[in-house]
Parts: structure tokens; C-alpha cells; sequence
């Protein structure tokens, strides 16, 4: 069973995992998870070619 997204976010700041590659068929349903964060803003995603969102964690909160 694949993990939920709130856990892997959790994954991320712990520093248990380094990224969380989210699919496009995944990203709405990701970043209502994300939004609803208070930490949402330590959360840095790069889009890459052909959809894929890669998420990681910043110590210091983007503005």
C-alpha cells in the first residue's frame, strides 16, 4: 500500500527521506494535503519535464 502523502511530507521534515516525487495525476489532490500545513512554506517543489513536481524540505521558510 502506498504511503499517504501526509505521511511522506512528515518523511521530508524529519529528514528521513531527502525528496517526495509527486506524479502530475497526483499533484491536486498532494497540495490540498500541503496547503493545510502550517510548515507548508518550509516546502520547496521543482517541476520537471513531463510533470513531475520533486518536493523538499527548507529549514528556513521561503517567503
Amino acid at each position: 500500500m502506498q504511503q499517504s502523502f501526509e505521511e511522506k511530507l512528515n518523511m521530508l521534515k524529519n529528514g528521513d527521506i531527502k525528496d517526495v516525487v509527486i506524479e502530475k495525476n497526483d499533484f491536486i489532490d498532494f497540495r490540498e494535503v500541503l496547503v493545510q500545513r502550517e510548515d507548508f512554506k518550509h516546502f520547496s517543489g521543482n517541476a520537471k519535464q513531463g510533470g513531475q513536481i520533486v518536493y523538499t524540505y527548507l529549514n528556513i521558510a521561503r517567503s
